[in-house]
């Protein structure tokens, strides 16, 4: 590997820096007519690039361009942004959450407080225990857990589940009956053995899938990212991710023409890895990848990013934190391995459900085992609770990883309908452009959901 000189960050420097040249943040609707420009200059430091992405992806804000540069001691960038709509962002709370997370107050735990984002952690939505699972997945995977939970009467009041290449990753937030989080130690061996046994399964292997109790308070997503990157899903079917036969396929079969297609190339003159990436545009995208390349210990000095119609192109110049470049094939392919692995986890094609309900211990079981019965897989999905109002968002396919007989969700709507307001929605799947509409959109948006639900 290449070396080149790379920045020295040293954390009380860092500290006085910052006091004395605060972040600033602009937040422009007047240079463009059809989108918000967010500038943010500031001291650099690591990681500074995930944290403005993470703010602007947590509003749900679409990143239709921007231009990094953090060469040495300074961080400037510009970020084209929209709604879900694809409209400016003229909503005066959203601007000021903008201006207060990314500005000097930033981690000021009041700002924090007042838009908790998505955290994991026993704080990070009230008095509730995040309980992380990963492991090989299979159709009805999701019900038996939830089943569990169930079973020993916590209520699930968060969630966030992800599947690639045949293993499950999970973040689940719970309480007890009296809405307290889950903190004796009998009762969390009980669940976790309990956990253990259905993530096993049929197999004797104890690696099979793992449960464990977070107490910190990483982003969801990226704790996601996180939790599959370590469990080598990129290998694909060769390596661990694949895991053998009997799990779901949940790969995403992408038209040629959106495949990801990322090389890696040396800029000799600057002592850089260019990392290009071209693939289908959609929702969250430059937080996939910078989360990624950020988690693999590589530090980000400038990037373009722009999208095209339904095309997203993005250029990063990085190096390694150690200040070298990618020179070896093995390290090139690599990153590419989890570059696609990290588009592609996201990415959820074919039918979308929407349910809301009020909220219970065990509606996620029963939810998921009508699922389950009616012979449909949960390929991703999202639970969040406002008020006494639980909402579920999943992305289905048949048993055998195909697309859902409409039939089968006719039946499904009669079962249920009566019971709680049922949504379905088609993910588009075709070369055509991406829809405009927040409801088409592939990112959970809760908000919107329970407004349409209760109007």
């Amino acid at each position: 590997m290449a070396r080149v000189c790379s920045p020295y960050f040293d954390p009380e420097y860092e500290n006085l820096s910052t006091r004395i040249n605060p972040p600033r943040v602009c937040v422009d609707n007047s240079s463009c007519s059809d989108c918000t420009l967010v500038k943010v200059d500031s001291v650099n430091k690591p990681g500074i690039l995930l944290e403005v992405v993470q703010v602007l992806t947590d509003l749900d804000l679409i990143i239709t361009k921007a231009y990094i540069s953090s060469d040495g001691g300074w961080f400037m960038d510009v970020f084209h942004v929209t709604d879900q709509q694809g409209k400016q962002i003229m909503d005066r709370k959203t601007i000021d959450h903008i201006e207060k997370a990314l500005g000097p107050k930033g981690h000021n735990t009041e700002v924090v407080k007042t838009w908790p984002g998505k955290r994991v952690g026993v704080h990070s939505v009230g008095d509730h225990t995040a309980i992380e699972l990963i492991g090989r997945d299979r159709p009805g995977l999701l019900s038996e857990i939830s089943a569990v939970l169930a079973d020993l009467h916590f209520n699930v009041v968060a969630a966030e589940v992800w599947t690639h290449n045949r293993r499950i990753a999970c973040v689940l937030y719970v309480n007890d009956t009296t809405s307290q989080p889950v903190d004796h130690p009998t009762r969390l061996s009980t669940i976790e053995e309990r956990l253990k046994n259905i993530l096993r399964g049929c197999e004797d292997d104890d690696n099979v899938g793992h449960t464990s109790f977070s107490m910190g308070f990483t982003h969801v997503d990226r704790r996601l990212h996180q939790m599959l990157f370590a469990d080598r899903d990129y290998e694909g079917s060769g390596g661990h991710g694949g895991g053998g036969g009997g799990g779901l396929s949940n790969e995403v079969d992408f038209p040629a023409c959106f495949q990801p297609k990322i090389t890696i190339e040396r800029w000799e003159e600057k002592g850089y890895s260019v990392v290009s990436v071209r693939c289908k545009d959609r929702a969250k995208l430059m937080f996939d990848i910078v989360c990624t390349l950020t988690d693999m210990e590589y530090v980000v000095f400038h990037a373009t990013i722009s999208s095209d119609g339904p095309y997203a192109s993005q250029e990063y110049y990085i190096r390694h934190m150690d200040g070298c470049t990618l020179d070896t094939e093995g390290e090139k392919e690599r990153v590419v391995k989890c570059i696609d692995a990290a588009i592609r986890r996201r990415v959820s094609e074919g039918l979308r459900l929407e349910l809301c309900a009020k909220d219970r211990v065990g509606l996620l079981s029963e939810v998921t085992r009508i699922l389950r019965e009616n012979g449909l897989s949960v390929i991703r999905a999202g639970v969040s609770t406002i008020g006494e109002q639980a909402m579920n968002v999943f992305y289905v396919r048949d048993s055998s990883g195909n697309s859902v007989d409409i039939q089968k969700i006719e039946a499904l709507r009669k079962e249920i309908g009566h019971t709680m307001m049922f949504n379905v929605k088609k993910v588009p799947t075709s070369s055509k452009a991406p829809e405009t509409s927040g409801w088409a959109k592939t990112s959970f948006f809760f908000g919107n959901l329970l407004e349409r639900f209760l109007a």
